[in-house]
């Protein structure tokens, strides 16, 4: 059975940081491409930042510069580490393994975590 389980999010104030991670299990983790997406109260899922099995790293305009996508194969987890956070960061943060596709589309994954919640106050 493929689990996965996302933990790290909380309220933070603009300008902070987070690190969430997605401890997975029944997967095989060291030959999928991972991804964080999120969504925001009323919005549709967008993608955040992909890491291919062979560590390359896709992000969003959005948050390039200010987030970054590691892994553990060891450890079959995937991280997000997250700084200089603001408001528009607010959103339920989801992990997911990607099976094919564009990354930007929620079809492209076959494995999703319950989501964590990070909240930026202003």
């Amino acid at each position: 059975q493929v689990q996965l389980v996302e933990s790290g999010g909380g309220l933070v104030q603009a300008g902070g940081s987070l690190r969430l991670s997605c401890a997975t299990s029944g997967l095989s983790f060291s030959t999928k491409s991972m991804a964080w997406l999120r969504q925001a109260p009323g919005k549709e899922r967008e993608f955040v930042s992909a890491i291919t099995w062979s560590d390359y790293t896709y992000y969003a305009d959005s948050v390039k510069g200010r987030f970054a996508i590691s892994r553990d194969n060891a450890k079959n987890t995937l991280y997000l580490q997250m700084n200089i956070l603001k408001p528009e960061d607010t959103a339920v943060y989801y992990c997911a393994a990607f099976t094919g596709g564009r990354y930007s589309s929620a079809n492209a994954y076959d494995y999703w975590g319950q989501g964590t919640q990070v909240t930026v106050s202003s």
